[in-house]
């Protein structure tokens, strides 16, 4: 299904009219957002997501915007595998952040896609410098018909499930810990740009990921599949410098096990299966040689066993 960007005083798409909707970034598609998902299908249908492109904060503080968890083909996707009919992506410009959240709620939502029910989560927040609580839209929704439904935050190990927690997993490098708050593995979009070409000499050919837009695991080798042209390999993913050669620049570098051809300029998904080690300097090339060859010795078998 394509992607659907429209403006804020637009009308949206007329089959996203008259069911349920919810509202959000919805960064990183978590269980939490699932379970959100799970009560929106039961207040009415179509079930509909609305979220934002770009991220508010990229407008209003872009000092302190961080990359995000997902692009917005893969938010849109993962958010319809929870069980979104459709994911709506509200162009966030100046105008709309200057929305009170009386009208945010008049022009999108009310009159916008005429919701029979919105369903939000217990932190959700609206309008022009997030002055609009659940409280607020409360009362808006009962002066209009609209029924509204919170839902309690989802929780694991006691402490709620947050685009937050499963960012500062991955800066850790806990990949196992993203995947078990996102209930799938984590995944970057890039392209093969061109590289030292190091690994070429040692014996383990890499391919340097580039234009990456969204959030980098922290630094570390991992396990991974890759996926271009189609087909999806094993691999073993160098992400940091390369400090036994004095390399300080943050790469990600991906070994392809047992593939052979030339790859660069070509599109590729990594996904991130599980840390293997820290990034850290050897006393030669024998010796990193031969780490290598435990890195993709593991990695090949964590490929083998690890579910698609």
């Amino acid at each position: 299904m394509p992607l659907t960007w429209f403006n804020w005083n637009d009308p949206p798409p007329d089959d996203c009219r008259g069911g349920a909707v919810a509202v959000g970034n919805f960064d990183g598609a978590h269980l939490g957002h699932a379970r959100l998902i799970r009560h929106l299908r039961e207040q009415g249908r179509p079930a509909v997501v609305l979220s934002f492109d770009p991220h508010p904060l990229q407008l209003l503080a872009p000092d302190r915007f961080q990359p995000l968890l997902t692009s917005p083909e893969d938010r849109a996707a993962d958010l319809r595998v929870c069980g979104a009919d459709r994911v709506l992506f509200l162009r966030t410009t100046p105008e709309l952040l200057r929305l009170t959240p009386h009208e945010f709620f008049a022009q999108v939502l009310r009159d916008g896609l005429r919701p029979k029910a919105l369903v939000e989560g217990f932190n959700f927040r609206f309008g022009h410098d997030r002055a609009g609580d659940n409280e607020l839209l409360g009362e808006l929704c009962r002066e209009s018909g609209i029924a509204m439904a919170l839902v309690p935050p989802f929780q694991l190990d006691a402490v709620p499930v947050s685009s937050s927690r499963v960012r500062k997993a991955l800066l850790d490098g806990d990949v196992g810990e993203a995947m078990r708050l996102m209930g799938r593995h984590y995944r970057l979009h890039g392209i093969v740009g061109e590289g030292a070409r190091r690994g070429r000499t040692l014996g383990f050919p890499t391919a340097n990921l580039t234009d990456v837009q969204t959030l980098v695991p922290g630094d570390g080798v991992y396990a991974v599949r890759a996926r271009f042209d189609g087909e999806t390999w094993a691999g073993a993913a160098n992400v940091g410098g390369n400090p036994t050669f004095g390399e300080q620049s943050r790469k990600i570098e991906i070994h392809l096990i047992d593939f052979v051809g030339d790859i660069y300029g070509r599109s590729m998904t990594v996904t991130f299966l599980h840390r293997l080690r820290e990034t850290r300097p050897f006393s030669g090339a024998d010796d990193l040689v031969t780490q290598l060859q435990r890195d993709v010795e593991q990695a090949r078998h964590i490929g083998a066993e690890v579910p698609t």
